[in-house]
């Protein structure tokens, strides 16, 4: 294989030579295999850009041939050398001649992956050496912030380096941002449902919503018992159950359908979570379940049911009184190692930012609040997935006529209702009309039983804000038994979920 070697002048750098780890000769290689055959560049992959050479020119004359062949022009040295004529490093590597060397010297355009995964690889060891540097230089100087707070600082970085190859992402064009949009309307448009987001199992939500879009911030809230944690569970499970991927030439995974889930249950331990799964999959009541009070053929049912849903990627972590920091290395680590794809906290309120009340803890519940609404949309923004955060309401809601729940019922609601995306609210008629029984017997009983019998297994959520489209409210079918939501029958038929 020929490679093509030059001595290049001195490059200046902030770090010593030794600590720069770098190939030049792989840099030449590929960039002499595209000007000899511009078909090489579509054998590359989209992680190597400009910024991973070494060698400054190197990426200024990567930049420049991939500029002409997006356009469709040809990346040869006579049209290149009047975009550098009046670049100082060109004429001191030799101009014209240097670029007729590295084509003269090209090795097989075959090989230009090859070259392109040693560039990429040292360029991301020389991101790791000034990551750790800053972290040596930190862990000495910088006495105000917390080690911890460093450490994690730190793993995010590397979580964006090894996301990306980049640990700062910076401005991108406006051209690269229309095209992420368009990627996603083809997406939507190529579904049978025309969904741009992940389905939640449930028709009439998803048309409202458009599916849980990546990177935004759903609120769920509701009162005790309005089936939140339920609704929560039902969507999270139908997203992990109905996972579906495709490789990649770089051998990562591609979501089709579903998703991974992440489902920090900071109230309910993981048995119970699964309990409600069962008795969701098996139509086995969970109260009935929990107390062993069923026969030998819902028992059957019920290990039918375990078998088909025990590979779901659905992960739990229940540990209580989690810190926001910690949630968000958790679920940097479960992306890196499986992949993840939708994120549910139930619930908001009992998170904290793990304050100790030293010096810049936080002042007051509605400042804690507003760090940990900002963590979550951040996380949803650097993972690009959807995240769904259970939040509690305010008891004013007990103390109205009219019950059905508002924005300004958002316990802490100014930092919750300003980062959210979407703001939900689940309300169940039936709970409160339940409660207000007349004696029995009497007239009044008799309608109260008429408008029961209509509004037992109806819920409702409340869409009170959304970023992307309109606000209103969709009904669902419940089932007080399994503690499911589902698909409300209309117009006599049942649509399935």
């Amino acid at each position: 294989m020929n490679v093509a070697t030059f001595t290049l002048p001195p490059t200046p750098t902030d770090e010593p030579i030794a600590t720069a780890p770098h190939n030049l000769e792989a840099e030449q290689a590929l960039l002499g295999s595209i000007l000899f055959d511009n078909a090489a560049y579509e054998r590359l992959t989209d992680r190597l850009q400009a910024r991973h050479f070494y060698e400054p020119f190197h990426s200024r004359l990567f930049e420049a041939m991939e500029d002409y062949i997006r356009k469709g022009q040809l990346a040869e040295p006579i049209v290149l050398m009047e975009r550098f004529r009046r670049d100082p490093a060109f004429d001191d590597l030799g101009g014209l001649r240097y670029l007729a060397d590295l084509v003269d010297r090209a090795p097989p355009a075959a090989n230009a992956p090859d070259y392109a995964r040693v560039i990429y690889d040292l360029a991301l060891r020389r991101e790791v050496l000034r990551i750790s540097g800053e972290m040596a230089v930190n862990a000495v100087n910088d006495a105000e912030t917390e080690a911890r707070e460093q450490i994690e600082r730190a793993e995010q970085q590397l979580y964006s380096l090894a996301e990306s190859g980049s640990s700062s992402t910076g401005f991108q064009t406006f051209a690269n941002a229309l095209q992420g949009a368009v990627e996603m309307t083809a997406e939507a448009f190529s579904r049978d449902g025309g969904l741009a987001g992940v389905s939640t199992g449930l028709i009439d939500l998803d048309q409202k919503l458009g599916g849980l879009h990546p990177s935004d911030l759903l609120i769920l809230a509701g009162r005790p018992s309005m089936g939140k944690t339920a609704l929560a569970t039902n969507i999270a499970f139908h997203v992990a159950r109905n996972y579906a991927w495709e490789p990649q030439p770089d051998g990562s995974r591609k979501t089709k359908n579903g998703g991974v889930v992440a489902f920090f249950s900071l109230e309910m331990s993981a048995e119970q979570l699964a309990m409600r799964m069962l008795a969701d999959v098996s139509g086995v009541s969970s109260d009935r379940l929990r107390k062993g009070e069923i026969d030998q053929g819902e028992f059957a049912r019920v290990r039918d049911a375990a078998l088909e849903i025990q590979e779901s990627p659905f992960y739990i972590d229940a540990t209580g009184g989690l810190s926001i920091s910690k949630l968000t290395a958790r679920a940097r680590r479960l992306k890196r190692s499986v992949g993840l794809d939708l994120i549910v906290v139930d619930y908001l309120q009992l998170l904290t930012t793990g304050g100790d009340g030293g010096v810049g803890a936080v002042q007051n519940r509605v400042q804690e609040v507003s760090q940990i609404t900002m963590g979550l949309k951040s996380l949803a923004k650097e993972l690009g997935l959807p995240v769904i955060a259970l939040s509690q309401l305010s008891r004013q809601v007990e103390s109205r006529d009219d019950k059905r729940p508002q924005l300004s019922d958002l316990r802490e609601s100014g930092s919750i209702e300003q980062d959210a995306d979407a703001v939900m609210f689940v309300y169940r008629e039936a709970y409160y009309k339940g409660r207000a029984e007349p004696r029995e017997g009497s007239p009044e009983h008799l309608a109260w039983q008429e408008e029961m019998d209509q509004i037992r297994h109806v819920a409702e959520v409340i869409i009170g804000k959304q970023r992307h489209g309109p606000i209103g409210t969709v009904k669902l079918s419940f089932n007080d038994d399994t503690v499911r939501f589902g698909n409300l029958a209309r117009e006599g038929r049942y649509e399935p979920r």
